[in-house]
């Protein structure tokens, strides 16, 4: 197995301390780099292990943080938190800044070359980050059809994919056709992955905290949506020595 490093990094960010996983690499060269956004109850181990899986694949990734180190179990608590954030392009633009800056200042990561894919909430800031015109080669995100500001798709820059359980009741059918009709008029290329049977949050392994209604684990699609993003990922950011 590839050897590869992994540290924390602090950073400031939506008047919090953000604690990120960087993971980078073996080697000592430039490599494309990813953003990697968590679901609404914050960082987890679930996305530095992502991070880890794509550095093994020679990516320089960075996990960002939501809540300030926090990990939100409470499904209220997360609710309260998240909402008026999601109601908020501007906050999740910042908290995308501040993590894109990270990782395009870290010497391993070729600042030129970077993508960001996220989930539910993690997604959403993903999507800010292409609807403010940020330079990205690629954007992936699962459960987060979430729309823009009239017109600000027109900036996204690079191809979008996104994923979706058929079950998800936060991301019901009316939202898909939302999320597939702004990319379609802003002239995105884009693909929408609807994973059949699955509910929201199916790819996020079974936590030991209860889980909201309409949540669950499909492992199956999880695995497929993985893969997918790694496809997306190889054709739009390849790595290269």
């Amino acid at each position: 197995m590839t050897t590869i490093t992994t540290r924390t990094v602090e950073y400031p960010a939506d008047n919090l301390t953000m604690i990120g996983h960087l993971a980078l690499p073996a080697g000592a060269g430039r490599r494309p780099a990813v953003l990697i956004g968590p679901e609404g109850m914050g960082l987890s181990d679930v996305e530095r292990r992502r991070a880890e899986a794509l550095a093994e694949l020679g990516y320089v990734a960075l996990a960002f943080d939501l809540h300030g180190g926090r990990y939100v179990e409470d499904p209220e608590e997360m609710v309260a938190r998240c909402l008026p954030l999601l109601a908020d392009p501007d906050r999740m633009r910042g908290i995308g800044h501040a993590a894109l800056d990270v990782l395009r200042a870290e010497p391993r990561a070729d600042p030129d070359r970077t993508a960001a894919v996220g989930y539910g909430t993690g997604g959403a800031v993903a999507l800010e980050l292409g609807r403010a015109g940020v330079d990205l080669r690629a954007i992936g995100t699962v459960n987060a059809l979430t729309t823009g500001r009239p017109g600000e798709a027109a900036r996204i820059r690079c191809p979008v994919w996104a994923g979706v359980g058929s079950e998800d009741p936060i991301m019901p059918p009316a939202q898909r056709d939302a999320f597939a009709a702004e990319m379609q008029a802003a002239g995105v290329d884009w693909r929408l992955v609807v994973y059949g049977g699955a509910l929201h949050a199916f790819h996020h392994p079974p936590v030991d905290h209860a889980a909201p209604p309409g949540v669950g684990h499909h492992p199956r699609h999880a695995q497929r949506a993985w893969r997918d993003i790694v496809a997306l990922l190889a054709e739009c950011l390849p790595v290269t020595d």
